[in-house]
């Protein structure tokens, strides 16, 4: 199975979504509600009934391309490092992955050995002022690395100067870094006589390149054998995951609708909560949003996500309270 960078958040992202289009979901509480009163968003993403199934990755078929070679050296004890990024980037502390090798799971990690100082090349987009188009190339008579890096750096420039949301991690340095050797070879914005325009969606945008010192981490990959039984593995992803666990036979017909409809449109209610709500709270040890200053203590953790098991299937949750200022 294909492994990807954003198992987890890419169900968060959908969380996100979720709880964007819950301003006409029911409030349950049986009374007017308060504007000035925060207000709790409930959503669940399956998951499966199986973790390991989404937790096993096939480095063959993933990417990046340096993750096989990485788990080979790591497992012949061969010298390998990685520079500027993690060799398998998959896996992390949140969000952990595993190989399975001639019958043997393995868990994959990393051990900082090191930084070095580099020199990469930084693209940035500008809008173009002025009523007159410059000249310029089209987004797709670009190199696929070219177009790749207008993608970035467009999400950069929209994001400028204006409120929205920013895939950090993608974006870098106010726009998209060329990291690697291959990258720049096959570029053509980083030639002398690369373009100094370029359009993406309907907009002409100046074209900025820079060379910038980074100073990046040095990693080594470090593979660690866990198990050969598939239900071990099952069990060893529970305990690294799961946050919560509910019995459905164990809940109140009325608790069970507030599940029922956080899995679908999402749930919402405004406080005081009704007294299912606050009992379920209770069964997921979620107390920070029953008990003491609620609009303090919860918002801490306000964009937490954590995985919840209810009977076999597991779930991403997220609780998400949103003060009653916020909120009109």
């Amino acid at each position: 199975m294909p492994s990807t960078l954003t198992r987890r958040r890419t169900v968060a992202a959908l969380g996100a979504v979720s709880t964007g289009l819950l301003g006409g979901c029911l409030d349950s509480s049986d009374n007017d509600p308060d504007e000035s009163a925060p207000t709790l968003h409930l959503t669940l993403a399956s998951i499966g009934e199986s973790l390991r199934e989404q937790y096993v990755v096939d480095l063959e078929a993933s990417r990046p391309p340096w993750d096989e070679d990485a788990f080979r050296a790591a497992l012949n004890d061969s010298s390998f490092s990685t520079q500027g990024h993690p060799p398998f980037p998959q896996s992390h502390a949140s969000d952990p992955a595993y190989v399975q090798h001639n019958g043997t799971y393995y868990h994959l990690d990393d051990v900082v050995v090191d930084q070095e100082r580099a020199t990469h090349p930084v693209l940035r987009l500008y809008t173009v002022e002025g009523q007159e188009t410059p000249d310029h190339v089209a987004h797709s008579d670009l190199p696929r690395i070219d177009q790749r890096a207008v993608q970035v750096a467009y999400m950069a420039a929209r994001a400028r100067g204006n409120r929205g949301g920013v895939p950090w991690g993608l974006v870098q340095r106010g726009g998209y870094v060329y990291r690697q050797d291959e990258a720049r070879e096959a570029s053509s914005i980083l030639d002398d006589s690369g373009p100094s325009h370029v359009s993406y969606r309907d907009t002409v945008y100046r074209v900025e390149v820079a060379t910038e010192t980074f100073h990046e981490t040095v990693y080594r990959p470090d593979v660690e054998p866990v198990t050969e039984s598939d239900a071990r593995l099952e069990r060893i992803l529970e305990a690294q995951l799961v946050d919560a666990r509910l019995d459905p036979n164990s809940l109140s017909q009325a608790e069970r609708r507030i599940v029922q409809q956080a899995q679908h449109d999402g749930y919402t209610a405004t406080h005081p909560f009704p007294k299912e709500l606050d009992s379920l709270l209770r069964k997921l040890d979620e107390r920070a949003y029953i008990d003491g200053n609620i609009s303090k203590d919860a918002l801490v953790d306000a964009d937490d996500r954590n995985v919840l098991k209810y009977g076999r299937e597991y779930f991403d949750y997220r609780l998400r309270l949103v003060s009653g200022d916020d909120a009109n």
